[in-house]
């Protein structure tokens, strides 16, 4: 596994997708962006999947990615807004691999135990401990845009962390291998 790489994070969303990049060297993370992409003024749903492949590979062409990291769909009650999730998703997929990027999928669950060490967080304490882990200047006006630096981070949590040959669980684990990131 290479010592530096980036991650994009991706929050799939067909009226507002998130979107993170941090960048690993060695053991080290560190934010290079968090934003995100809304769609909610295009009135029809292929114009909105057309728009996020085009993002995309936007945020592809301009950052170079290593891996691409995405937030599976939750199974909800509404079987319309899961198949609409799915296609977001699906989208932001094919703009990945269409620029030979590896992908990775995450169950929100997973996501938010990597990051808080409970499977049951709330969006704001995910955004909370994001923001003790990169001191995020100014929060973003949407948790999408944490969600998805959430799924970027929790990647990076699965994967090896560059040489050390470590892996973490999650934030807890994480810490207590480098506390020099506390504080």
């Amino acid at each position: 596994m290479p010592t530096e790489r980036i991650i994009l994070g991706i929050d799939p969303g067909t009226n507002i997708m998130g979107f993170g990049l941090i960048a690993v060297k060695g053991s080290k993370l560190s934010l290079m962006a968090l934003d995100v992409i809304k769609l909610d003024h295009l009135e029809t749903q292929p114009l909105k999947l057309k728009n996020i492949f085009e993002k995309v590979l936007a945020l592809i062409d301009h950052f170079h990615p290593d891996e691409v990291a995405l937030e599976a769909p939750f199974f909800g009650k509404n079987v319309q807004s899961m198949l609409k999730l799915g296609r977001a998703q699906g989208v932001a997929m094919a703009a990945a691999l269409y620029r030979d990027i590896p992908i990775f999928e995450y169950s929100p669950r997973k996501v938010k135990q990597s990051i808080t060490g409970r499977g049951n967080a709330s969006k704001e304490q995910v955004s909370a401990m994001l923001n003790r882990m990169f001191t995020i200047a100014e929060q973003p006006k949407y948790f999408d845009a944490t969600d998805a630096v959430a799924v970027a981070c929790c990647h990076y949590f699965q994967r090896n962390t560059g040489n050390t040959g470590k892996s973490y669980s999650g934030w807890a684990s994480f810490l207590s291998n480098n506390p020099e990131r506390l504080g």
